[in-house]
């Protein structure tokens, strides 16, 4: 009897170990088990941070005004020299061509001789050479002023005048003729405001 109860209380011992035992490991997979859950459902990574779709890539900021230009070594712009001032055209002198000189020597020497009619047709000549050349123009007035025809006179000053600017001695021999065509038809005054101009001094 007392054997009986030995062997069941040994018996029941060697129970109550291997279940002690086989509670541990339950134990410890229920555990591992939890803490595998609670990783997931917390969203734990095991490996580092992802990186951003598209990746971020670190630059360092540009400098300010390095887009810009570059101002002069002096730090000031760059200053235009000042205008040369332009020296005076020399003053304009006209003369006669050999041949218009030529042809005003014979026109004077025609109306000398009193053939008025064959001056004026030499002096027609010549202009048709040199039409631009107050001298000529001057000439042929003196011509029409010699044959009493005043207004055409006035006419030939006034073209010579017209053409004869900036020459001084052109101008005032013109302006002689004009003051002197003008008084011929008794305009006495607009004589002395020709005379009174600036190029006739």
């Amino acid at each position: 009897m007392v054997q009986e109860r030995r062997s069941l209380s040994g018996r029941g011992a060697a129970l109550g170990t291997g279940f002690g035992a086989a509670l541990g490991a339950a134990a410890m997979i229920l555990a591992a088990a939890m803490i595998l859950a609670a990783a997931v459902l917390g969203g734990c990574s095991l490996t580092g941070p992802r990186p951003q779709a598209g990746g971020e890539t670190s630059s360092t900021p540009s400098a300010p005004g390095a887009s810009s230009a570059s101002p002069s070594s002096n730090g000031s712009p760059a200053s235009t020299p000042p205008p040369v001032p332009h020296a005076p055209p020399p003053p304009r002198e006209n003369h006669l061509s050999p041949a218009t000189l030529s042809l005003v020597t014979q026109a004077r020497s025609l109306s000398s001789h009193g053939d008025i009619d064959g001056a004026s047709s030499t002096l027609d000549r010549a202009l048709r050479i040199e039409p631009n050349n107050p001298l000529l123009w001057i000439e042929l007035g003196r011509l029409r002023l010699l044959d009493s025809e005043s207004h055409q006179a006035e006419g030939c000053a006034r073209k010579a005048l017209a053409l004869a600017s900036g020459d001084h001695g052109a101008q005032k021999q013109a302006g002689h003729l004009l003051a002197d065509a003008l008084r011929a038809q008794q305009r006495n005054q607009e004589a002395h405001d020709v005379e009174s101009q600036p190029f006739m001094r």
